[in-house]
């Protein structure tokens, strides 16, 4: 009896230590990372269209003058999954920019919504003079190209809850933690000291009020907007996420149906054997 309920004990403290807030830190420099409750997060999470369309509008308003999406086609904003927009939106969208083409009448045209979003400078030596040497870096696949810390036990437990939300906390605390730099420490001109990163070039990019959002009830915040943008740029790295866990879980479904006919056929076959 003593053995049973100390392995019950064992399971239900892994079970809660599973489900617990998990200490995170930044892939950099080991600083303390705060997880967001993503509505995208576990088996069953899907992106919040609202929150895609609010995390565009943080991207086009407040970062697009630096940071391209080298890999999403305006087309891709009204597909399903995403925000959605209807046809003729992306199409008015997409005229807002034209694109060099010498098969065009002088020498460019209007995109359309088979075009890549627009990259913000002509050329990368445009890019670091405007930026003080520093490269903005593409934004597309930031969601999957970078993630936070996890120390052991708990990333074994990302294998059992399908933590994938990685990339978009990192984006999160980047934006939200710019502050003073701590008694004694210098920051080098021309950089900025955020408690997450450490000192970076990029000045904050986001302040309260900044962002006019439609409609009444959500916060015109630094931490709602960052949250936003976050959503937004894990869609762009992974766009095809809610088709992907809703092909899972009917392979999941047939399996378990499949393993129940092979049991069947298996009893039916071997039921007079002796």
């Amino acid at each position: 009896m003593t053995k049973k309920k100390t392995l019950l004990g064992a399971v239900i403290a892994a079970v809660a230590l599973a489900f617990a807030p998990m200490p995170a830190h930044s892939a950099g420099d080991g600083t303390h990372a705060y997880q967001q409750d993503w509505s995208f997060s576990g088996v069953f999470g899907t992106y919040d269209r609202n929150q895609l369309r609010r995390g565009f509008q943080v991207f086009r308003e407040a970062c697009s003058s630096c940071h391209g999406l080298d890999f999403i086609s305006f087309r891709n904003l009204s597909e399903p999954g995403g925000p959605e927009y209807s046809e003729d939106a992306v199409r008015a969208l997409a005229a807002e920019f034209t694109i060099a083409d010498e098969t065009a009448q002088g020498g460019e045209r209007e995109r359309i919504p088979a075009d890549r979003w627009p990259e913000p400078f002509e050329s990368e030596q445009i890019a670091r003079d405007a930026n003080g040497g520093q490269l903005p870096p593409d934004l597309s696949l930031m969601a999957k190209a970078r993630g936070i810390h996890q120390d052991f036990p708990y990333w074994a437990f990302n294998y059992f809850t399908a933590y994938q939300e990685g990339g978009a906390d990192y984006i999160y605390n980047l934006l939200t933690r710019y502050s003073e730099p701590p008694e004694g420490e210098e920051v080098p001109a021309g950089l900025y000291y955020n408690d997450f990163y450490g000192t970076i070039a990029m000045p904050p990019p986001l302040s309260d009020g900044l962002i006019a959002y439609e409609g009444e009830g959500t916060p015109q915040t630094v931490s709602q907007y960052s949250a936003d943008v976050a959503a937004f740029l894990q869609w762009t790295a992974d766009p095809h996420m809610v088709s992907r866990k809703q092909m899972g879980f009917r392979v999941m479904i047939f399996l378990v149906l499949f393993a129940g006919l092979l049991y069947l056929v298996k009893r039916k076959i071997w039921r007079d054997a002796h």
